[in-house]
């Protein structure tokens, strides 16, 4: 039974759409598109080249005080990926849910690997998505500096190149399955600004 909060949002395009909420925000109209996009990133992002999953992290780890919030608990499994277009990093990302959804609906994101979490997601007929929602980090936040150490530990150009290229907008919303939460933060490259797809 999924909390009556996401219930509306059932799998189908336009009412998913209709459930993004946008605070006003001085972010490019082009961006602003990638961080209201609805249905699968990976998807989009194959529209535009080979993707790849670079997996910086997984595993128990201390919850930021949002997804605390979320799970009622100070830890949980946290999953941080680099999504790479046709090898430059594009997207820092990190998933989180409790153990006890780890050992439940939520177990096959043990074996993911360096797949996709969107094959997990929307793959199942049962999984639902929340409400997405936006924010900029605050400028050195622990969760900027976190996704800036792992951008710089995949992006291969030299640093006059990749200056300033990593994430500073980010989109966040929860996915229920059998009732349980999965927490999921996409953060954009400034540089997706021009190369967002319909």
């Amino acid at each position: 039974m999924l909390p009556r909060s996401v219930s509306h949002v059932s799998g189908a395009r336009a009412r998913q759409a209709r459930a993004v909420s946008w605070p006003v925000q001085p972010v490019s109209p082009a961006l602003r598109r990638w961080l209201k996009a609805p249905g699968s990133l990976t998807a989009r992002l194959r529209a535009l080249g080979t993707v790849h999953v670079e997996v910086m992290s997984q595993g128990t780890r201390r919850l930021w005080p949002a997804e605390r919030r979320l799970l009622k608990q100070a830890s949980g499994h946290v999953r941080e990926v680099i999504l790479c277009l046709d090898g430059q990093p594009v997207v820092w990302a990190r998933s989180v849910t409790s153990q006890r959804a780890l050992k439940g609906p939520w177990k096959a994101l043990k074996g993911l690997g360096s797949r996709p979490l969107a094959e997990l997601l929307f793959s199942h007929a049962r999984v639902r998505r929340g409400r997405l929602t936006q924010h900029a980090w605050r400028r050195a936040g622990p969760e900027q500096a976190r996704a800036r150490r792992d951008w710089h530990r995949v992006d291969r150009r030299p640093p006059s190149a990749s200056a300033g290229r990593a994430p500073g907008w980010a989109r966040q919303s929860v996915f229920w399955h059998h009732g349980l939460p999965l927490r999921v933060m996409e953060s954009f490259s400034p540089g997706m600004r021009r190369r967002f797809t319909p």
